[in-house]
């Protein structure tokens, strides 16, 4: 994509975080953009910051794992200006905790919201993507979609399915001649957005401020990037991973504090947990 001037930028998990960082980096770029995000008051928040700045803001409320609620997203967002350019689906939860402490709800509800509701998404919008002359798809996934996650097995595992879902629609996009689609699947450690309270980030590297990545997502739908992985750490993994032994690899990763990152997780607070608790 060479320039974001009037593009149409839908943003998931907007009212937050990486959500948050990202409509506001596409913002400061010339697009117009469109936040989501599950909690309205944080989203009508970030809309008068950016109208107090001059931009073009749509704000809607949904719950991702709502598919009728999609569609129907999908119809205001045509009434409201057509079709997207681009989609960044951002939103997303994790719970973190002994595979077995964790109530099965929330595993569900990781699946749910983390790869059924980016699947949804993608389905309700991709028909907009291939429609427009240049645009793109991004798909927010996680280094811990390369490697094993004591303490959060459903996170890493739905982040493995985000990873395999992209690059398997990008394959295809390609082979049905949709080549002006690009897709970018974003692979960072952990970010500083409340998520991953108490997590800690593996040793030589520390927690990912949200705007960093948020510029790393822009840089890499205007250079059509195939994959963000940051920081220098996670761009080693995949290759140490492909040579080295199951075991050998995992040593490194405990040495790295990898393995132990989660043990002391705690998220938000409860009192933000309930109403932010889609907001990647």
């Amino acid at each position: 994509m060479k320039t974001l001037t009037t593009k149409r930028v839908l943003v998931t998990g907007a009212a937050s975080g990486i959500g948050k960082a990202t409509a506001e980096a596409f913002a400061a770029g010339g697009a117009d953009v469109l936040l989501v995000d599950l909690n309205a008051d944080a989203l009508a928040a970030v809309a008068a910051r950016l109208a107090a700045r001059g931009v073009r803001a749509w704000t809607y409320r949904l719950d991702v794992t709502d598919e009728a609620g999609i569609l129907a997203l999908r119809d205001r967002v045509h009434r409201d200006g057509g079709p997207i350019d681009v989609l960044v689906n951002n939103a997303g939860v994790v719970f973190g905790g002994a595979f077995l402490d964790v109530p099965l709800e929330k595993h569900r509800t990781t699946y749910a919201v983390n790869v059924l509701g980016l699947v949804a998404m993608t389905h309700a919008f991709l028909p907009d993507l291939i429609g427009r002359p240049d645009a793109h798809l991004v798909n927010v996934a996680s280094a811990s979609g390369y490697v094993g996650l004591p303490f959060g097995a459903t996170y890493a595992s739905s982040k493995w399915a985000v990873i395999g879902f992209s690059e398997s629609l990008q394959l295809e996009l390609a082979l049905a001649g949709h080549r002006h689609v690009h897709v970018t699947t974003v692979c960072p450690s952990y970010v500083a957005t409340g998520l991953f309270e108490g997590a800690k980030a593996p040793a030589t590297t520390s927690l990912l401020a949200p705007e960093r990545v948020a510029a790393l997502i822009v840089d890499a739908v205007l250079s059509n990037a195939v994959v963000v992985r940051t920081p220098w750490l996670v761009r080693l993994t995949p290759p140490l991973k492909g040579v080295l032994p199951f075991r050998a690899f995992y040593r490194i990763a405990a040495w790295l504090g990898v393995n132990t990152s989660m043990m002391e997780w705690r998220g938000r607070t409860p009192a933000e947990a309930p109403r932010e608790r889609r907001s990647a």
